[in-house]
């Protein structure tokens, strides 16, 4: 390819453009000053039908969707009625606050949220057609493999999660138990359908759900019930669907049963970005979309705003060979930048060692990325293949004492043993919690096994019912075994003392004895030691434990300044501070930037960007993988 073949083969001559703009709806004194490209205009005026706007990599798409959805308000669509489609709450959470610096407070009643934030919607309001109480209890993948241990009759979490990820790609796929075994290739695939349908069984008894159910179950919804189709139609009017080439084949057939034959929606995406087919997300749905919707308007957004040109003609040599659903060549007017640099390294050691000599280089301004200007560490990135890369390059970074972070980490509030102490916590303040219920009454067991919590599971929906609720009805007998209505009232009852005790514990000290003194009761650390392997990992999640104790209890009291300037001691419950731990839990994801070197994967870097850039682990059979 030609150094400028990528901007000649974009430019067009003033007469056809002229033409072009002609051709277009009028468009608004605001996206005229936006500095929207003719492109971007195109995308953002056609509000009348199906359209696939093709956003290359930095193009501008978020631009494009925020300024449609104005566009659509402008044009008489109410702002309820729109909804914008992402796949991640970080992604949906910058396109709202984009969006409300367009429109202001109207930005607020656009439905703005993640495919499975629409499925739960759709789900709260009319799950009862499929006998599913409003209620109903959304598991998490650590809630799941506990499950599939049971059903599978293991204690090894390797192969439950294992069995997690195949029924969720068969979920993905619309299968359901049934249909998984019927297709079946192997002896393997057909135990793990077995064990599917006796984990479909349960979920039915908990009233709960698993990630994958919120799109497969609003899909039967709309499939199987017209009127919920219909009711779903009228809802919602327009449609926008980001990052569209990540879709998967169920949520395809939910896009098309919303929007229906009037079918006015736009699909944000590029064949060139699919990096999800490990979780299901198909080309298909690209191809499917001119096949489907013949009078689909096809817009290429090929102008890049975020890379120079020598990345980008690097970027369009290494992406030409593949196959092409919808051809385009990206083009910049960014200058021509600085060359990408192929950088050969010994072994892991090596490598990360010249990336760290890189990155001070560049600071220290002795190299020609660095002339002239002066770079912080928030500048830089290490990109990988897969997690485990990280770790010569942490090494590194530290004996260089350089500040990083590893992008994608774990957050303590993710850890499966603040989790579980967390849902007392829910269950404490509302006991009609019922996933806070399920994981209070097995964490750790207590004589309460399956059979009684489905027993329990269907008394409670019959008479409409939280579990908590149905543990003290007084037909529940007629339903659970005497036994088990021992084990379940004096559950009830601890937890109701609980309750009690902590809405009246006050200030550090107090708080302390009194969580220290319930994980004794509950055997907590014996929980803990009995479910893993190593004693290693047991004794770091006991030490992860006793420090969320320490910090809930330092909540509870200390010293502030009151008006005066002078030292006051404040005093909260425990059940005070329990209240707000869901939003100290999403804390950790609103953090300021920190000036920090970031290491992440190439997955969870997708969309973002740095002035400098080092992918790691170019190694055939690794990148390319």
């Amino acid at each position: 390819m030609r150094p400028d073949q990528s901007i000649t083969e974009a430019q067009t001559s003033p007469a056809m453009m002229a033409r072009f703009a002609s051709s277009l709806p009028r468009a608004p004194s605001h996206a005229m000053s936006a500095g929207l490209n003719l492109a971007q205009l195109d995308a953002v005026n056609y509000v009348s039908g199906p359209c696939l706007v093709l956003a290359g990599a930095g193009s501008g798409k978020t631009r494009v969707i925020t300024h449609k959805i104005q566009r659509l308000i402008e044009v008489g669509v109410e702002p309820q009625k729109i909804a914008a489609i992402t796949f991640t709450n970080k992604a949906a959470t910058e396109m709202r606050e984009r969006a409300k610096g367009l429109i202001g407070k109207a930005a607020k009643n656009v439905v703005i949220c993640t495919f499975h934030a629409l499925g739960v919607r759709i789900m709260r309001e009319d799950g009862h057609v499929l006998g599913l109480k409003p209620q109903f209890s959304i598991l998490d993948a650590d809630d799941v493999v506990s499950i599939l241990k049971d059903c599978g009759s293991t204690t090894d979490s390797a192969t439950a999660r294992q069995w997690q990820w195949t029924i969720s790609l068969w979920k993905n796929m619309g299968l359901n138990a049934e249909q998984a075994a019927a297709q079946a290739p192997d002896d393997n695939a057909r135990v793990i359908a077995r064990i599917m349908a006796l984990y479909e069984e349960r979920l039915t008894a908990y009233q709960s759900v698993d990630f994958d159910d919120l799109i497969g179950m609003p899909l039967k919804l709309l499939a199987e019930h017209e009127e919920v189709r219909a009711k779903w139609q009228k809802t919602l009017a327009h449609v926008l669907v980001d990052e569209y080439q990540d879709t998967n084949a169920t949520q395809y057939e939910v896009l098309k049963h919303i929007v229906g034959e009037r079918a006015c929606f736009t699909a944000v995406g590029d064949d060139d970005q699919s990096i999800y087919g490990w979780r299901g997300a198909t080309l298909d749905n690209l191809k499917r979309l001119p096949q489907d919707f013949p009078n689909l308007k096809v817009i290429k957004l090929e102008q890049n705003y975020r890379s120079t040109s020598a990345i980008l003609r690097a970027a369009n040599n290494v992406i030409q060979p593949n196959p092409k659903l919808f051809p385009k060549t990206l083009f910049s007017e960014l200058g021509e930048g600085e060359p990408v640099r192929v950088v050969d390294a010994d072994n892991e050691e090596h490598e990360a060692e010249r990336a760290v000599a890189r990155i001070q280089s560049i600071r220290a301004g002795t190299s020609t990325e660095g002339a002239g200007q002066y770079r912080e560490f928030k500048d830089f990135a290490i990109l990988y293949r897969a997690n485990h890369m990280a770790r010569p390059f942490e090494q590194a970074l530290r004996r260089a004492q350089i500040p990083y972070k590893v992008s994608g980490g774990q957050s303590f509030f993710d850890k499966a043993e603040i989790k579980d102490l967390c849902a007392w916590f829910r269950l404490w303040i509302n006991n009609d919690d019922d996933p806070a219920f399920l994981r209070s009454v097995t964490a750790p067991k207590r004589g309460i096994g399956h059979q009684t919590l489905a027993q329990l599971g269907t008394f409670a929906t019959q008479y409409k019912l939280s579990l908590f609720e149905a543990l003290f009805a007084s037909s529940l007998p007629s339903a659970v075994s005497s036994r088990a209505i021992g084990s379940l009232h004096e559950f009830g009852r601890f937890v109701n003392d609980l309750e009690y005790r902590a809405r009246h514990t006050l200030g550090k000290e107090a708080a302390m004895a009194f969580l220290t003194e319930w994980l004794k009761d509950i055997d907590y650390e014996k929980h803990l030691y009995d479910g893993e392997d190593n004693e290693k990992v047991a004794a770091a999640r006991w030490t992860n434990v006793l420090e969320f104790c320490d910090w809930m209890a330092g909540r509870c009291g200390g010293e502030i300044d009151d008006a005066s300037g002078a030292q006051a001691t404040v005093s909260k419950s425990l059940l005070e501070v329990a209240q707000t731990i869901s939003l100290i839990s999403t804390l950790n994801e609103r953090e300021q930037e920190q000036n920090v070197v970031t290491l992440s994967t190439l997955h969870a870097s997708k969309g973002l960007e740095w002035p400098h850039v080092m992918l790691v682990g170019v190694n055939e059979g690794l990148l390319p993988f």
